[in-house]
């Protein structure tokens, strides 16, 4: 018997993709997929899965899995959101790492500046011929510095930032926070705040507009402590770099602070390991197809190279810079345009290199197959199955955002949440607040939630109509209340594991008897017209005459031309038996209805 444990032991990285989980266990990648989707995570063979989640899957495969120690420091051991490029070289030797150039995003208000400040640092360092500057777009763009190089993203604001997270990627290693000095922080000057410290992701403050006369630096940094961001120069731990885009101020001084943060959290990748990184942006081009911009994070990208991305893949025909010039490879942290995909990958979408198109074909047919295989879906995180999961393994923390609609009420909601955590097992399950603010729940807010596994909790506040089709579509579960005491008590109990899901009967199709038959063996059959919604087999029925429910059973059968179906929709006739019920006359209404769970 010990024999056979040591066979089965199962060393696994603190990151692994699923293809790498499946060749360890020398199982096929489907099956592997099919074991996350039963424990409701939906993954493709391409990405990264942290250990635990690793190892339910290898537990339940047959396998005794075990953690290969790292000695990290302690103040990392959550690791859900730490820097994800750390995952791309997760199994590499570190004697083969070395520094990578940092990956640098703009975020802030809509006019405080960023794209001005991209602007200036792209201008004074572009290089002597190349005066006229970038002449392709390609969403990013390297430059050169005595101390080193940098990378900037061109992208449009925090939402991309956050949408790159909920497709499972990370394309900024550091996020520089642009605050106007004459106009200081605003509400977009804070949700970003909330999105870039969810990510964990090192931020410096960047007090744009120090050359205007109403500039007052002094009364934005007392705004940014009361945010948590308090300047290194009161002692706290947030670079803040007076800068001016207009005169060139300060532009220095920030591409260094860029460099020292950079150093401190020590950026690695093998140029010659595995090649990933992340699709930063897809176009077709009428005369090359699609074009797709690629970052670089660990490896090196070559011409010839073929490229997966989802279910895009390609080998790759040419590949240019953000010159356009054409370029033979990339190496970590290099963003460059390439030709050759057979369709557009989505926006913050990982990347890797495979052998061949053949075998990337392959790859792509294996999750179709997965996809379709099996009819499960992703589990929605829902507060009554918090505790449940915290047992599990699965929650170390209750993520919240929360919206109200006064600071009045805001405050203390936030001051009571904080407070609230359970112990159990010497681990504690604990309340972290992502983002909260007043004013309705918005877009912004559901993207948030879907990148960071969060539940969202409105105070006297409304959904705007975006928000909610996003929520719906990504099943992300709002909370909504008028008064404060029920908030915090559901939460507790949330905490605590006595919160109990409510379920209700949703009607979602009505039929009309129109003849009644006598099968034999069978009994009575209603032969209906579905006159709202759908008939379905697995529903339960109610026989409604003259306004009363005179019956409730389940539906024993459903069938069309004598063929038992699974559902008939709106304006189809069909032969309905409801288990238990035999008096069926013309005129019935038969109601379908299924349970479930309402928030």
């Amino acid at each position: 018997m010990p024999e056979a444990t040591d066979q089965k032991a199962l060393e696994l990285p603190e990151f692994l993709t699923v293809r790498e989980l499946a060749d360890k266990m020398n199982a096929s990648p489907i099956d592997v997929i099919k074991e996350l989707m039963g424990n409701g995570i939906m993954a493709s063979i391409n990405q990264q899965i942290d250990y635990e989640t690793a190892a339910i899957v290898a537990s339940e495969m047959g396998f005794e899995p075990r953690a290969i120690v790292v000695e990290v420091e302690e103040e990392a051991t959550r690791q859900e959101d730490v820097q994800r490029w750390r995952q791309l070289y997760a199994g590499e030797d570190p004697k083969n790492l070395v520094d990578r150039p940092p990956v640098v995003t703009f975020l802030g208000h809509v006019d405080h500046g960023k794209t001005s400040l991209l602007d200036a640092i792209r201008e004074t360092n572009v290089q002597g011929g190349e005066a006229g500057g970038i002449t392709q777009h390609i969403g990013a763009y390297q430059i050169e510095l005595e101390g080193g190089k940098i990378t900037f993203l061109d992208t449009p604001g925090h939402e991309a930032f956050t949408a790159m997270r909920a497709r499972g990627a990370q394309g900024a290693d550091i996020a520089v926070l642009v605050v106007a000095a004459d106009d200081g922080v605003m509400p977009q000057t804070r949700e970003a705040i909330s999105h870039v410290k969810a990510a964990n992701v090192p931020i410096i403050v960047a007090l744009n507009k120090m050359d205007r006369k109403q500039a007052n630096p002094e009364q934005a940094k007392q705004q940014l402590a009361d945010l948590e961001l308090v300047p290194d120069e009161w002692d706290g731990d947030t670079i803040v770099v007076p800068v001016s885009a207009k005169t060139g101020e300060g532009l220095d001084d920030l591409l260094q602070a860029i460099l020292l943060v950079a150093d401190d959290i020590e950026i690695k990748a093998n140029p010659n390991g595995a090649i990933g990184g992340t699709v930063l942006d897809a176009e077709i081009d009428r005369a090359r197809g699609v074009m797709t911009t690629l970052l670089v994070q660990n490896g090196t990208l070559r011409l010839g190279d073929t490229v997966l991305a989802g279910e895009a893949y390609g080998r790759i025909k040419a590949m240019f810079n953000e010159w356009g010039e054409e370029v033979q490879e990339a190496e970590p942290s290099k963003p460059v345009q390439v030709m050759g995909l057979n369709e557009a990958p989505h926006a913050g979408q990982l990347f890797e290199v495979v052998k061949s198109e053949k075998e990337a074909r392959a790859i792509v047919e294996e999750i179709k197959v997965a996809q379709t295989q099996t009819s499960v879906e992703s589990r929605p995180f829902t507060l009554e199955d918090l505790y449940a999961r915290f047992q599990a393994g699965e929650a170390k923390e209750l993520n919240l955002i929360i919206k109200a609609d006064v600071q009045g009420s805001l405050e203390p909601i936030i001051s009571s949440l904080e407070k609230l955590a359970i112990e159990e097992n010497e681990r504690e399950l604990k309340v972290r607040i992502l983002h909260s603010d007043i004013g309705n729940i918005s877009d912004s807010d559901v993207m948030l939630a879907s990148a960071s596994g969060a539940i969202i909790v409105g105070f006297h506040v409304g959904i705007e109509p975006a928000a909610r089709r996003r929520a719906d579509s990504e099943v992300i579960e709002i909370r909504l209340y008028k008064i404060i005491y029920k908030l915090i008590e559901d939460v507790q109990q949330a905490l605590e594991g006595l919160l109990e899901p409510v379920y209700e009967d949703k009607v979602i199709g009505v039929a009309e008897v129109r003849q009644v038959f006598h099968i034999p063996k069978l009994g009575p059959v209603a032969g209906s017209f579905i006159r709202e919604g759908e008939a379905r087999r697995d529903a339960q029925a109610r026989v409604v005459r003259d306004r009363k429910i005179i019956h409730q059973g389940s539906v024993s059968s459903l069938k069309r031309f004598q063929e038992d179906v699974r559902e008939v929709r709106t304006g189809f006739e069909c032969g309905i038996n409801v288990t238990g019920f035999d008096d069926f006359e013309v005129g019935d209404l038969i109601q379908f209805t299924v349970r479930e769970r309402v928030s």
